[in-house]
């Protein structure tokens, strides 16, 4: 399967899906104009692969310092395809990071490990550095 790497832009994040690697990565701000049609072919992706490598673990990275309303809704369709995958048995790691005094982007990861608890939820503060 090929991988996806969609560079970021001002209002998307960099999406970098390396299949080979069985490793996903989503860093950046999230509010584009319209969030269904950025985050649909990204889920297209993802379904893709969860369908033909069904036995490997997979390793998601999320680094979002912002995103939007309509970014948490298709959010909260990748988590819970990611948590279906998981509960049908795939390994699935999910690494939150965040900034250490970022109460919202915090919060949002407690939200996600409490909604999607088949993922192997793991938050990690970040300093910000000046």
């Amino acid at each position: 399967m090929q991988n996806l790497l969609i560079a970021a832009s001002p209002n998307t994040p960099e999406i970098d899906f390396r299949f080979d690697q069985h490793l996903l990565s989503l860093q950046g701000e999230s509010y584009p104009e319209n969030a269904a049609a950025f985050y649909g072919p990204v889920l297209e992706a993802l379904r893709g692969y969860l369908a033909r490598t069904e036995d490997r673990p997979l390793t998601v990275n999320v680094s979002l310092s912002y995103f939007n309303s309509s970014s948490t809704k298709m959010l909260f369709t990748l988590f819970g395809v990611l948590d279906q995958a998981a509960r049908d048995g795939r390994r699935i790691t999910l690494n939150w990071f965040h900034e250490e005094e970022d109460d919202t982007i915090f919060e949002f990861g407690q939200e996600l490990e409490e909604d999607f608890q088949a993922l192997d939820f793991h938050d990690h503060p970040v300093r910000h550095r000046p």
